[in-house]
């Protein structure tokens, strides 16, 4: 599953909404998959492989080794 071990950042769910005319007019399901990176980062003084979104990376919330 898409999860990212940092921030729980799961797959979340919704309408894809087609605009073809002055009104909504057609809905389908959509799924938005969370943009997770595999890096190697220390976890509890170790080197491990661990998914992580890219907004944990940016914001130095991981330890990269």
């Amino acid at each position: 599953m898409a999860k990212c071990e940092i921030c729980e950042k799961t797959l979340s769910h919704g309408n894809k909404i087609s605009i073809a005319r002055s009104h909504v007019s057609r809905r389908a399901s959509r799924t938005w998959r969370p943009n997770l990176r595999t890096v190697k980062a220390i976890v509890d003084g170790q080197p491990k492989r661990i998914s992580v979104c890219a907004k944990c990376l940016r914001s130095n919330k991981v330890k990269r080794a």
